[in-house]
């Protein structure tokens, strides 16, 4: 396997950031070589200069019992409760996060000790509600640890946040990659929803995109949307802009609007046309009932576009969002 070879001098400093950015490989253990500590890297989570040698050479693996076995191996939880324990979950960089029922709550403070040690994790949160209300903000609970801010790395993009401020979508990963491998040569593209940069980034850095413009309302997410814009080498690429996007001039000016919003994105759409230059193409996210989803979306287009003729170009369902409910994304061509 490979391993970067760094300073024992440097490895306090280093190694944190390195977990943190998902270059690691928890499941393997460091060792040392000298003076020199080798860190087991994750096959092909890193795009970038590393700080250090790599090398080829071989790793113990830790424990070979699966994290769920050692879990449930590891809790103190009455038997009756062993069912309830979580078998799933999320990083972000070197935070775990999972979702945890409120009858294991007297044990919460011990199963993140446990869950932390397990998953090589620094801190551990429980997810206690999805996200909330029109600034889609998470309802954490941190049960091991202190830091709340991290890096995840996907797709070459590198995403940071605070998991208890800002949402973090793991759900829409693939169509995070698809809207990197867009062909926006020369495009000026307006992202209504930014976030922290979801699409924005991938989008800026691989699709060839001229110009790209984000707007976000949250403050917090707007702040990592800045400094995600920085991270990942963006600056003057993306234009971001705290504000309801509906305050945008009314002129179009933009050959792609990705509208990565569900529930009341339909409410947007007008403003969107308003934006949109003629045989442009919007990313139109919404939740739908499965057998209803072509007839619903057919129906709020015609309601929104006020006798404007659209295309579909295709029909994606990027996940499941309720029982008979899914997330799509709807590309369409408006003329």
């Amino acid at each position: 396997m490979k391993l970067l070879r760094i300073a024992g001098s440097e490895a306090s400093t280093l190694i944190p950031r390195l977990m943190a950015e998902g270059v690691i490989d928890r499941s393997a253990k460091i060792a040392k070589d000298g003076s020199h500590v080798l860190l087991p890297l994750e096959e092909g989570a890193w795009e970038f200069p590393l700080p250090g040698e790599v090398v080829e050479g071989h790793a113990h693996r830790r424990d070979e019992r699966s994290p769920q076995r050692r879990i449930l191996d590891g809790a103190t939880v009455p038997e009756e409760y062993l069912a309830s324990l979580p078998m799933f979950w999320e990083f972000v960089g070197d935070i775990a996060i999972v979702k945890m029922p409120a009858e294991l709550d007297p044990w919460k403070e011990e199963l993140g000790s446990l869950f932390a040690e397990v998953l090589g994790v620094s801190t551990v949160c429980i997810d206690r509600g999805g996200v909330q209300g029109e600034l889609r903000q998470p309802q954490m609970e941190v049960i091991h640890g202190q830091r709340t801010e991290s890096v995840r790395l996907e797709n070459g993009i590198r995403y940071m946040l605070d998991v208890c401020k800002v949402m973090y979508a793991s759900g829409n990963v693939d169509e995070r990659e698809r809207m990197g491998k867009l062909d926006c040569r020369g495009e000026t593209v307006l992202d209504m929803f930014a976030g922290i940069g979801y699409f924005t980034l991938p989008i800026a850095k691989f699709s060839g995109a001229e110009r790209v413009l984000a707007c976000e309302k949250n403050p917090d997410s707007y702040h990592y949307l800045l400094k995600n814009i920085a991270l990942n080498g963006l600056d003057g690429k993306v234009e971001a802009r705290l504000g309801d996007n509906r305050s945008l001039p009314d002129r179009p000016f933009a050959h792609r609007i990705v509208m990565g919003y569900v529930q009341r994105t339909k409410e947007f759409l007008p403003k969107a046309l308003n934006l949109l230059l003629p045989g442009g193409i919007i990313h139109y996210h919404e939740n739908y009932h499965v057998r209803e989803v072509e007839e619903s979306l057919e129906r709020d287009l015609a309601m929104a576009c006020g006798g404007r003729s659209w295309e579909l170009l295709s029909l994606r369902e990027v996940k499941s969002f309720a029982p008979s409910v899914s997330h799509y994304v709807a590309d369409l061509r408006f003329h």
